[in-house]
């Protein structure tokens, strides 16, 4: 039953002299309460029930009257009914001064008594305290139907699901059950049936599992759940189940095991033929179930497998097309920048004294020079960098760097050196790593606007799992920690693609993360970019450890005390370009030798099968129709011994090709082709 609404409450009056009744049922009607009048006490008595919410009654109404048919009615009310009963009485008050009172209240039972002449405010709080019992009386009987609503119900399943219920005292291994658990165990409904006797009746393969049951239960407070075989008192054997709950009291003890159990003989005597069943299938296929399982084995292999390669096909295909043509361009701009940068060189000579004319060449050759740096990056990410790898001590590079990095990151930013002790020596190019840290620490400087600390961690981890690009050995880590605004997984899958950047317009090329990456492919190690939106960024560099020792620097020799770089050389220079040729011929030239210019590799052979003599020969790589290094193969054929110099924006030798030469890369300045002519004439 639902509590009764406000507007269903009534209040029943009953004052049959003066205008009590007139003034109380106004004072209701005005506090939104509905107020019925009964004329008399019988009236009253038949207009009781359960939406009258309380009665207002005089008392000199019931001085005289005859009180029996309200007595019985109040002693006839349902067991959650308590009507309130409001008394206006004009002597005295309540019990304690008023023998009229004491008694109203042991025959109304819940009695609140008003004095007259009363105040209104004090007859509507009794009204609505009244009111408010009574709908605690309600929603109380509303709950206990719902409560034997449910025990009705609960009592229909069990009934017709066959479960019989049991409870166990802990304290007094005192077992409660119904007549269907008794009759579970092959007792009747009246016959005794105590713990022990259920102890006895377990099948004695089963005693053992059960009491681990139960004690697991009691230890850890999960469901207590079993399935046994317990014998009836004739001897058969019958199958049971038993689920059932821990109850503890306020303090954590266990007190009682409450639950239910049903006969499952029919089941386990169908699972025990089944499972004879099911044994006899087995022997027949089990063969065939280990061709069909090794057949499904080998189409999910891992077809998963299929999914992968194409993934990774895909993306390899993606980073080869974009590295092809980055290398391209990055080609051709070496070029374009070599004939910028050694006409700028020439001609810085030839104005010498004009102040105004040196400070606008030498801006342009610093535009140059950054045009330079940005086609090594470009050729870094394609992997087409001609690397310097030799052994190389990262503990030594970190620490000659710890200043620089600081310099290049702010005072409000602290870099911090975590070093692990005995690290072995790398294969890499020095110059490359240093680059690649430097643009690490960068990176993590501008995720931290608002400063904080940059972690440089050297430490050695192995690989064990096979990859195609990351094979299993040994490797140094380099990683930079920073604790900045951190990247989504969106941005982190896109962070290694040239020209991708979070920074502003004019703030970055793009290019540093995919240098990195393409370093660290092309020293055989990695690039793992480890991040998360608010929680930073780890950049970790692999690099392999050598299997070489590093190799002690050799006294540096100045141009000038290299007797083999003394006098004037007679040098053929080769290359398609024109343009290029014609800067390298006037930059050699300058240095006092004489140039034979080709511009194929066609065209160098006739010159030396002419039989011209030269000194040097100084080759493109990249050229059509026959490549440096096929140029440099063919000379040395005819002329073993010649000093062959291999310039190029990048050195892409053919596998298996090994050419004794040495290497400039493009762009180069009149400086550093002199210092490679001076080592190798």
């Amino acid at each position: 039953m639902a509590p009764i609404p406000d507007r269903d409450v009534i209040g029943l009056i009953h004052a049959p002299l003066g205008r009590d009744a007139k003034i109380a049922s106004a004072l209701l009607q005005d506090a939104g309460m509905t107020a019925k009048v009964a004329p008399s006490l019988g009236t009253l008595v038949a207009e009781l029930g359960e939406n009258i919410a309380f009665a207002v009654i005089t008392e000199e109404a019931l001085r005289s009257a005859d009180l029996r048919p309200l007595v019985a009615w109040i002693e006839t009310q349902p067991s959650w009914s308590d009507l309130p009963f409001i008394i206006l009485t004009a002597r005295g008050g309540g019990p304690e001064r008023n023998p009229t009172a004491a008694r109203l209240s042991e025959v109304l039972g819940n009695v609140s008594f008003i004095e007259r002449p009363f105040h209104p405010t004090t007859f509507i709080s009794v009204a609505r305290s009244a009111m408010r019992a009574r709908r605690r009386q309600y929603e109380a009987s509303a709950r206990m139907e719902a409560l034997d609503e449910g025990e009705r119900r609960l009592q229909t399943a069990l009934e017709a699901g066959r479960l019989g219920t049991w409870e166990l005292d802990l304290g007094t291994n005192v077992l409660t059950t119904s007549s269907t658990f008794r009759g579970i165990f092959g007792r009747g409904s009246e016959e005794e049936l105590t713990y022990d006797h259920l102890m006895k009746a377990i099948h004695p393969d089963d005693v053992m599992r059960m009491r681990e049951a139960m004690r697991n239960a009691l230890e850890t407070g999960v469901d207590y759940a079993i399935t046994y075989r317990v014998a009836w008192p004739g001897g058969s054997i019958h199958g049971v189940e038993i689920r059932a709950q821990l109850h503890r009291d306020r303090m954590g003890r266990a007190l009682k095991l409450v639950g239910v159990a049903a006969d499952i003989t029919d089941r386990l005597l169908a699972e025990e033929q089944q499972r004879r069943l099911n044994e006899m299938l087995e022997q027949r296929v089990a063969e065939r179930t280990r061709e069909l399982e090794e057949a499904h084995r080998l189409v999910l292999a891992e077809v998963g497998q299929r999914e992968r390669a194409e993934e990774q096909l895909r993306q390899a295909q993606k980073m080869e097309a974009i590295g092809q043509l980055t290398g391209g361009v990055a080609h051709d701009f070496n070029n374009l920048l070599m004939a910028v940068l050694g006409n700028l060189e020439l001609l810085r000579k030839h104005v010498a004294g004009d102040a105004k004319a040196t400070r606008l060449i030498d801006g342009a050759l610093q535009g140059a020079q950054r045009g330079a740096s940005l086609t090594q990056r470009l050729l870094a990410f394609a992997r087409r960098q001609d690397l310097q790898v030799r052994p190389v001590d990262l503990v030594g590079l970190v620490a000659d760097m710890k200043d620089l990095l600081q310099r290049s990151v702010g005072s409000r930013i602290a870099v911090e050196l975590i070093v692990s002790e005995y690290l072995p020596p790398v294969s890499a190019d020095a110059n490359q790593v240093e680059l690649a840290l430097l643009n690490l620490v960068i990176n993590a400087r501008d995720a931290m606007p608002d400063g904080g600390a940059i972690q440089i961690e050297l430490k050695q981890a192995e690989q064990t799992a096979r990859s195609d690009s990351f094979a299993p050995g040994s490797y140094v880590v380099l990683a930079v920690i920073d604790q900045g605004m951190g990247m989504d997984a969106a941005t982190l899958d896109k962070a290694i693609e040239p020209f991708f950047s979070t920074k502003e317009l004019g703030k970055g090329t793009g290019l540093g993360l995919s240098m990195i990456h393409g370093l660290a492919l092309q020293l055989k190690g990695r690039l793992i970019l480890k991040s998360a939106l608010g929680k930073g960024t780890t950049a970790e560099l692999w690099i392999p450890i050598s299997t070489s020792k590093i190799e002690q620097k050799p006294e540096d020799v100045s141009l000038a005390e290299s007797p083999a770089a003394a006098g004037p050389k007679r040098i053929l220079l080769v290359d398609d370009d024109a343009l290029i040729a014609m800067s390298s011929a006037d930059m050699l030239t300058d240095l006092g030798h004489e140039v034979v210019e080709a511009h194929s590799g066609r065209e160098a052979l006739e010159l030396l099968d002419g039989g011209a003599v030269f000194d040097l020969l100084i080759t493109d790589y990249s050229m059509p129709g026959m490549t440096g290094a096929e140029l440099a193969q063919a000379a040395r054929e005819r002329v073993p011994g010649l000093p062959i110099l291999l310039a190029s924006g990048y050195a892409d030798l053919p596998s298996g090709v090994e050419i004794d030469a040495a290497r400039l890369a493009k762009p180069y300045s009149q400086d550093q082709l002199a210092s490679v002519l001076g080592k190798i004439l």
